[in-house]
């Protein structure tokens, strides 16, 4: 999967660079996630900026995360969700549960210091 990942102060940054975000990839992209969680990042945001499709097991994948990063006493937020990405996520409530931003600025503003 290409991705990348960058650091704004305590916030690190994970750069989704795929227009699809599909099953065959999500392995790549959980394990780096984690892999931030289990050095002990507690501020995640994931910028979806690119992607104009997800699955449900990417949906998954996401909630997934998320129950990892507050599992571990933090935050984990995403940002630039293309309107057919955020009508999946809303037809299943992930945005309910992850909060969501229009931009990766306003993003790492909300999370404070």
């Amino acid at each position: 999967m290409n991705l990348t990942t960058e650091h704004h102060g305590d916030v690190a940054v994970v750069r989704v660079q795929e227009a699809r975000m599909l099953y065959p990839i999500l392995p790549d992209f959980a394990s780096t996630v984690s892999g931030l969680v289990q050095q002990g990042q507690r501020k995640v945001l994931i910028d979806l900026t690119p992607v104009t499709y997800l699955d449900s097991a990417s949906i998954g994948c996401l909630v997934d995360l998320y129950r990892q990063v507050t599992g571990a006493g933090g935050t984990l937020k995403l940002s630039g969700l293309q309107k057919r990405v955020e009508t999946m996520l809303t037809m299943t409530n992930t945005q309910k549960i992850i909060e969501v931003h229009p931009d990766a600025a306003s993003a790492l503003a909300s999370f404070g210091g």
